[in-house]
């Protein structure tokens, strides 16, 4: 397949349900070999624009394509290309974890691939489990399943659908160790996650969904700057601050003083002011603008 071809193209894509509006002209590309974010709240599209591209949803119009294989009229390739891992936690209870990943390869009419899947057992942390009956796994456990039967045939392009949720931290960032050198293979990834700080470290691209729409798609770094919010967190010598901060300064529980600004003048006049008040700041720590803080922005003014 020729590298013109994106890893995902969507052009145009719509979608309803009943009264919802799911995706409403949709319009993106992947290239081959990146690491794409899909971020948006609860109901935004996100799913319903995975369920398309692996096939197990039809949109109303537009069109849907992996590695140039349309997902309707090539549905057979476009699905070879993909490897998909789910949100919700989907296992057959009657078969042990390497009996699973074989079966998986069987659908795509793979054998004797126990090499690869010994690969992927030893990087998801399964090989210990191989012979356990994947009713009798952890949460984290079954989650790492889903990611080894999404990898059973070496897809190209790859779909992780909120793949850390329940995943306690080790498991995390092993996890995302083995999807990152997958990701430096060639692969692409597109994933979605509520975790932002997860997308802003590992993302080069991202689009945000909002009711169906794109409502913001560009490379992480130059999302990061549309936001001149900053904050500071000040630990403090008095109980009270000036009147005219009273309303700019909020209290944590730790009882340490926080206010946003846009830009350092207004945090210098917050100094000279607490000066001027005979407040004296024993600590204070600056925090810069993160993925989330843009996100809260775009969500608020879309």
């Amino acid at each position: 397949m020729s590298q013109a071809n994106p890893a995902i193209r969507v052009s145009e894509l719509r979608k309803r349900f009943r009264t919802t509006q799911a995706l409403d002209g949709v319009s993106l590309d992947i290239p081959q070999g990146e690491f794409f974010g899909l971020l948006g709240p609860n109901g935004a599209g996100k799913t319903t624009l995975i369920s398309i591209l692996a096939g197990l949803a039809r949109a109303d119009s537009g069109h849907a394509a992996i590695m140039g294989h349309d997902v309707v009229r090539d549905y057979r390739q476009a699905r070879r290309a993909l490897g998909v891992v789910p949100q919700e936690l989907v296992y057959d209870p009657f078969f042990n974890v390497r009996e699973t990943l074989r079966i998986q390869s069987g659908y795509f009419g793979l054998r004797h691939n126990d090499g690869w899947v010994d690969e992927i057992m030893h990087h998801l942390d399964l090989t210990q489990h191989a012979d356990k009956n994947t009713q009798n796994l952890s949460g984290g456990m079954k989650r790492r399943l889903l990611v080894a039967q999404a990898l059973v045939h070496k897809p190209p392009v790859i779909v992780l659908d909120e793949p850390t949720a329940g995943v306690d931290v080790d498991l995390r960032r092993s996890l995302w160790e083995f999807i990152s050198r997958l990701n430096r293979e060639g692969h692409t990834i597109l994933l979605t996650t509520h975790y932002l700080e997860e997308a802003e470290a590992l993302c080069g691209r991202i689009a945000m969904l909002k009711s169906g729409r794109i409502v913001a798609l560009d490379a992480t770094r130059n999302l990061l700057q549309l936001t001149n919010e900053h904050c500071a967190q000040l630990q403090l010598d008095a109980e009270t601050v000036p009147t005219a901060w009273q309303g700019r300064l909020q209290r944590d529980a730790d009882g340490c003083w926080r206010v946003n600004f846009g830009d350092y003048a207004e945090l210098e006049t917050l100094l000279a002011d607490l000066r001027g008040a005979g407040v004296r700041v024993l600590e204070m720590h600056l925090q810069e603008p993160d993925l989330e803080d843009v996100f809260t922005d775009i969500m608020k003014r879309t």
